[in-house]
């Protein structure tokens, strides 16, 4: 069960890439990117915390968010609480805030999934997600 689980999360986070990709207009956007939007505080975060939770070193999180700053996605902005420091941020783009049109793509993906296997297994499935994650958690 947790294999399938895994991999049904990674066939979905695989649909919202290619979503994003269409919206966009960047073929470039991948997995890596996705996973880097997940671990980003909506204030900002520090490349070195944003390492620290992707398990990576922080060069690689910079070649990250210099790919996915040149769509707008993320723009790096000072640091309020250190200003040696920067922060990387969602940011926006001409067509609004780039965590918006995300939150859209992952809106569109439920409405589809709730239409292949309806809204009462849909409803089954968010509790017993949230189950899970506060299994995981605790």
């Amino acid at each position: 069960m947790a294999q399938l689980l895994m991999k049904c999360g990674r066939l979905l986070n695989d649909l919202g890439v290619e979503s994003m990709r269409a919206m966009m207009g960047y073929e470039g956007l991948g997995a890596a990117h996705s996973n880097l939007f997940r671990h980003m505080d909506l204030e900002g975060s520090r490349l070195s915390d944003l390492a620290k939770r992707l398990g990576i070193s922080k060069q690689a999180v910079g070649v990250l968010v210099d790919e996915v700053e040149v769509l707008g996605a993320l723009e790096r902005v000072p640091d309020p609480e250190d200003g040696r420091a920067k922060l990387s941020r969602f940011g926006t783009n001409e067509d609004g805030p780039m965590l918006t049109r995300g939150l859209e793509v992952l809106s569109d993906l439920e409405a589809h999934m709730e239409e292949h296997i309806g809204s009462r297994r849909m409803k089954e499935l968010h509790r017993a997600l949230l189950a899970v994650e506060a299994w995981l958690l605790a």
